[in-house]
């Protein structure tokens, strides 16, 4: 496949976007500024940019409890997420939610969730609509290979299967289910054949290949457009911090069981370092250029850590807005006015 170099450098860029969000969270999270729990997705970017490169602003995205590469690859606003991570009123749920309750309905990020599988039965209900509705959209779920334990996936993929759904069920598996390997939780470890027996289609692919990961979802969106879907993909990939927040040894709260080699051997394959390769090694940026893109990135997220910090808390008072029957908790909330 013929890329533009724009396009490629729009690839890096938004891999590098996602990095260096999260790692400039690292600080504020061991000094107590953050204080909402944060599943960083350091190592798996490409699959999200991947992902969402295939889609227009129109689709639908699902996530989970690592969504922030979800919420900015599909076009989300970068102030409204750092203020979420602060719990700040200029958050995308009104600092309601914290890091795990992203949503951005304008950009198609239709919500994330840490219940475990918790947004696959809704990520259906959307490409059931557009079915009915025949609008052409197409439905990404994004899960890890722990959400494969869950009933819900499975009934999910025989709906789907029977209504035939325009809708991609993406598993990023990162071969540990919280701190349990994916080998002593699961009998079959090719996770993409559990589509099988619902005669859905599946792949698997290198999840740290952006351009891999890019391919692999264009010809499943163009095939989902056709009313060929749902499609399952499964992508290999693997997180470079803890399970959640920079390191599950931090104040002995986990233990990361990982052994080291294995953690070497995947940092070797670090994705963003991998997109940083490819486009020096065809001509298509120079050190300077690299250098000048991380300074812009850099500084576009300094400004959203000062937005964030700068935006209020909710006020007590208001904990029962922005709820679908706020006027339940009136009885039970002194002073709350529904």
């Amino acid at each position: 496949m013929v890329y533009q170099p724009e396009f490629l450098k729009y690839m890096y860029r938004t891999m590098l976007r996602i990095r260096l969000c999260e790692e400039s969270l690292v600080g504020p999270i061991m000094r107590g500024e953050i204080r909402t729990p944060c599943h960083l997705c350091s190592g798996q970017e490409a699959i999200a940019v991947g992902v969402c490169g295939c889609l227009n602003e129109k689709d639908y995205v699902f996530g989970n409890h690592r969504s922030h590469g979800h919420f900015l690859a599909k076009g989300g606003n970068l102030k409204a997420l750092m203020a979420e991570i602060y719990c700040r009123e200029g958050g995308c749920s009104r600092g309601r939610g914290g890091s795990m309750h992203l949503i951005d309905p304008k950009r198609g990020m239709m919500g994330s969730a840490p219940i475990v599988a918790g947004t696959i039965s809704l990520a259906v209900g959307t490409a059931l609509a557009s079915s009915m509705r025949q609008d052409g959209r197409v439905t990404v779920s994004f899960f890890g290979d722990g959400a494969t334990g869950e009933g819900v996936l499975y009934e999910a993929l025989n709906f789907s299967a029977l209504r035939k759904l325009p809708i991609l069920f993406v598993c990023e598996n990162n071969y540990y289910a919280t701190h349990m390997p994916i080998r002593e939780c699961r009998v079959s470890q090719e996770i993409h054949k559990i589509a099988e027996p619902f005669l859905i289609e599946n792949h698997r692919a290198d999840g740290n290949d952006v351009l891999g990961v890019y391919e692999t979802c264009k010809k499943a969106v163009e095939k989902c457009r056709r009313g060929e879907g749902p499609i399952f993909l499964e992508f290999s990939t693997y997180r470079l911090r803890g399970h959640v927040g920079p390191d599950d040894n931090i104040q002995g709260s986990h233990t990361d069981i990982r052994p080291e080699a294995e953690v070497d051997e995947w940092r070797r394959r670090d994705p963003l370092q991998n997109m940083e390769n490819y486009l020096l090694e065809n001509g298509l940026v120079d050190y300077d250029t690299l250098r000048k893109i991380k300074e812009e990135v850099n500084e576009e997220i300094a400004e959203a850590h000062l937005f964030a910090k700068a935006s209020p808390h909710p006020e007590p008072e208001e904990v029962g807005k922005y709820l679908f029957r706020s006027s339940m908790l009136s009885s039970i909330i002194p002073g709350n006015s529904g």
